[in-house]
């Protein structure tokens, strides 16, 4: 198998689609098809097929041309790249709605995505069981970073409590963080943070859903 390049030589656009094409391949394979193009596959991903060829030479993977793509071996680069070819373990911050619904959720295992702690503040909550795991105080952090080997931490705080959640997680040494806090998180260069904001999501939506009507009155008869 080709080595691998360093992550920081893949732009962080291809990235954010290398587990879109991962999941339409097992689409594929889930079909019994064995050798794909870049245009069915592109189909599958939603995207245009020379993004995807483009995409895939940054891990250089090149489909054979009139062949296409070995659909199991691209699925093991992919898998490789995106280092889903171990466990992750992951602790959640914050255990309100959001919190709780994202600790019920089952298909981070099936991801390879492992949520081995859940923690809160708050001491009312603390002791609580959720699922298969009780809610442990942020006081103890550190020792479970050092014993479970956790790896990625969800921040699934208030916007108020976010900054301190992942400062907590920094100092504890936990290194990629994912928040659904609508802040802005201050964090040292070697962490590694994405964020998911919902409203403004929603926001972006409104405005295209807006214009999409605004055009179709225009278009429409008088």
């Amino acid at each position: 198998m080709t080595p691998l390049p360093s992550h920081r030589d893949i732009p962080a656009a291809t990235v954010t689609r290398l587990p879109v094409y991962l999941r339409a391949l097992h689409a594929v394979a889930t079909r019994g098809v064995t050798r794909v193009s870049s245009e069915e596959l592109a189909i599958d991903a939603g995207v245009r097929s020379t993004q995807l060829r483009k995409d895939l030479s940054h891990l250089g993977s090149h489909g054979v041309r009139g062949v296409g793509y070995d659909v199991g071996r691209l699925t093991a680069e992919l898998t490789s790249a995106l280092g889903l070819n171990r466990a992750w373990p992951v602790a959640i911050v914050g255990m309100g709605n959001l919190g709780r619904a994202l600790a019920a959720y089952g298909g981070f295992a099936t991801e390879g995505f492992h949520v081995v702690a859940l923690l809160d503040r708050d001491h009312a909550i603390v002791g609580e069981r959720i699922g298969e795991l009780t809610v442990t105080a942020m006081s103890r952090l550190p020792g479970l970073v050092r014993e479970l080997g956790i790896a990625i931490g969800v921040i699934a705080t208030p916007a108020a409590s976010a900054q301190l959640a992942a400062d907590a997680l920094v100092s504890a040494g936990v290194e990629a963080i994912l928040t659904f806090a609508p802040v802005a998180l201050t964090l040292p260069e070697r962490v590694s943070t994405r964020s998911v904001d919902l409203a403004t999501e929603l926001h972006v939506l409104a405005f295209l859903a807006q214009h999409d009507r605004l055009a179709a009155d225009v278009g429409s008869p008088g």
